[in-house]
């Protein structure tokens, strides 16, 4: 723990990465750190770029899977109260990376704020929300993002803004590796018509997606050939099992971890999903799902 001297009190060893992430799956990291400040953030950077060791940076885990084995890195968690506050300036808000999408959404709909109602039902944070662009048929986050502030591996510190910012499908071109915080530009709106709108998006995804499962979101991007769940669902693997992972037969695009399930059913389903398809139809499919390994 000397890497860390000083650092003790935000610092975990060998940690079970699984109890992070919705899966429930994987094996631990060499480090858990959880900074309460920016200037901690960087210490810890500066630590760990000094002494080779690899980070990664947990969100709050929706959209993760970590082998079994675990990885050997310090995993970075921005959760503390500074990473974790928004601000609202008239129609613009800032949140911090570690802020909870669904609580944004309705503190949003409390302010009479529209803009992010497409994030309904997304369990993320502000970080990993900016970072993939999250959204899905409604809308997505990189419509109203205007600006980031980011840090970069050498602690360094700086904005990034429109247009210089861009926003593509579950991607960004933010290189750096910290995300700190993101500010929106929001439209005024009635509450009740807001609060409505999110209700509609809330059950749609209820009727369309496993939501009661131990799951990730969807596992691949959809491809310009069209739907990924579809994809799958045509290809005849709806159900298809392997170890303790099976596909959704409510949303193709969606794999199930059930009781007994290890990281590795995951994976093999995965490939053996990527493989049908390319078969039967000649597209390749891209995860949507991050892999630590």
């Amino acid at each position: 723990m000397s890497i860390f001297s000083g650092l003790e009190q935000i610092v975990e060893t060998d940690y079970p990465l699984a109890a992070c992430t919705w899966y429930g799956l994987g094996g631990p990291a060499d480090y858990f750190i959880r900074p309460k400040t920016v200037k901690q953030l960087q210490q810890v950077v500066r630590r760990c770029r000094e002494n080779q060791i690899r980070t990664c940076v947990m969100g709050r885990g929706s959209n993760l899977l970590v082998v079994d084995e675990g990885i050997r890195a310090a995993v970075i968690k921005l959760e503390s109260d500074e990473f974790a506050r928004t601000q609202f300036t008239a129609e613009r808000a800032t949140a911090g990376a570690g802020v909870e999408l669904a609580k944004l959404v309705l503190t949003c709909v409390q302010k009479g704020l529209s803009g992010i109602e497409a994030l309904t039902g997304i369990p993320g944070s502000v970080g990993g929300a900016v970072k993939m662009n999250a959204g899905g048929n409604f809308g997505d986050f990189g419509s109203v993002v205007e600006s980031v502030t980011l840090m970069d591996q050498h602690g360094g510190i700086f904005e990034k803004s429109k247009p210089e910012l861009v926003f593509d499908y579950r991607s960004t071109n933010i290189a750096a590796k910290f995300i700190l915080n993101a500010t929106l530009q929001l439209a005024p709106g009635e509450p009740e018509q807001i609060m409505r709108t999110v209700r509609e998006i809330w059950i749609y995804k209820k009727n369309n997606q496993p939501l009661n499962t131990r799951n990730a979101g969807c596992i691949f991007k959809n491809p310009s050939a069209g739907s990924a769940g579809a994809l799958i669902d045509r290809a005849g693997l709806k159900g298809l099992q392997i170890g303790a992972a099976a596909v959704s037969e409510k949303h193709a695009n969606f794999i199930i971890a059930q009781e007994g399930c290890k990281s590795r059913d995951v994976i093999r389903l995965i490939d053996v999903i990527k493989q049908r398809v390319k078969e039967k139809f000649d597209v390749d499919l891209e995860l949507e799902l991050e892999i630590w390994s």
